[in-house]
């Protein structure tokens, strides 16, 4: 059986900023009051739709594995915000890299997703049926945000991250070991968007404001708790101790909820990578670049053993063991970027927070 085996990496964050500052300006908020309960500082809005977010980020993902678009299998887009569902936004991030020969397809697990692509495109590596594959996480949240309710506004960002997964035969079993994948469905409704997507009633309320269903306690209760059981059962699954873990890659949703996983499988805090006060929870986009921004910083060595942990609506959650290769820096670097942007994220995001300030207030003069 062949390994999988992660050869490239890279990210793709907006260049527009929206700072906990900005968003006192029209919240009833402060930076004090956003950053001592979630650690976020900031977050990113894009200017341009997901597919360029991920196709970016798969370009420098493939410059760092030393690989062409036109050598790629398949091509995973791991999302809960698509630009559209038919067809795939996976296959407008096909149409950008000109990867005429890839599968292509796009999973949703929520935050979850990059934990779940992992397990599904080693899968496909282990048996044989493809030898490589763009596995990338990529979010738009800023699109489905109401901001008028602070308990969410001040959580989401907008980013990618991709990496490449290759096949190896090294008899040292270097990369994926293991992973363990779940939902706690009984609760699902805690974390809801109830009407993106064909349940929405249509001609009917105003058409751009969603009903973002956020219970932040019971999250954090069982987002540890998932997380936890999950990392247990993978560090078992590939033999490893906990002491033997070298670093530890976690879904970036809140600071606390970090801290309680550290504390739940006994982790230093040092081994932890952590950068959710610049990007907030980017869904399933968190990991990767978390991935990403830890290699850039040296902080994986070769042969260590990584662990990811994830949990998001659904309730999803997982974990996934990886045994580090030899090389910890990129082949090649790309020059790939986004298209311009002129705006700040204020200015991007203005007609939104307008029609859900209206849209509030029209419900609010109706009752």
């Amino acid at each position: 059986m062949h390994n999988a085996e992660i050869t490239g990496w890279g990210k793709c964050m907006p260049p527009a900023r929206l700072t906990n500052h900005d968003l006192s300006t029209f919240l009833d908020t402060s930076d004090e009051w956003i950053s001592s309960r979630t650690g976020i500082k900031e977050r990113c809005v894009s200017h341009v739709d997901i597919a360029e977010l991920a196709a970016t980020a798969g370009l420098q993902a493939l410059a760092a594995a030393g690989l062409t678009a036109d050598q790629l299998d398949a091509i995973i887009l791991c999302t809960c915000t698509p630009g559209t569902s038919v067809p795939s936004s996976a296959s407008r991030v096909q149409q950008i890299l000109k990867a005429d020969q890839a599968a292509v397809f796009d999973m949703n697990a929520a935050c979850s997703g990059f934990v779940y692509g992992m397990q599904t495109a080693s899968a496909l590596i282990q048996t044989g049926a493809m030898k490589r594959i763009l596995l990338i996480g990529a979010e738009r949240l800023t699109q489905l945000l109401d901001w008028t309710k602070r308990d969410t506004a001040v959580l989401f960002g907008d980013g990618a991250g991709a990496v490449i997964l290759e096949a190896n035969d090294d008899a040292e079993k270097v990369g994926f070991l293991a992973a363990k994948l779940g939902c706690d469905s009984e609760k699902r409704e805690i974390l809801f968007i109830s009407d993106f997507g064909t349940n929405r009633k249509r001609f009917s309320g105003v058409d751009t404001l969603y009903n973002f269903q956020f219970e932040g306690p019971e999250i954090f209760k069982r987002a540890v708790k998932g997380m936890g059981e999950a990392a247990t059962n993978v560090l078992a699954q590939a033999n490893i101790a906990n002491n033997e873990v070298n670093f530890i890659v976690p879904h970036q949703a809140n600071l606390r909820i970090i801290d309680a996983l550290a504390k739940r499988i006994d982790a230093p805090y040092d081994n932890i990578m952590v950068n959710i006060e610049k990007y907030g929870n980017t869904s399933a986009a968190t990991v990767p670049v978390a991935l990403c921004e830890a290699l850039e910083e040296g902080r994986i060595k070769p042969g260590d053993n990584v662990l990811l942990a994830a949990f998001g609506a659904g309730l999803t959650w997982g974990a996934a063991a990886i045994r580090w290769g030899k090389r910890v820096t990129p082949i090649n670097q790309s020059d790939a970027s986004l298209s311009p942007c002129d705006k700040t994220a204020l200015e991007i995001l203005a007609p939104a927070i307008k029609g859900c300030q209206e849209a509030r207030k029209a419900e609010a003069d109706a009752k």
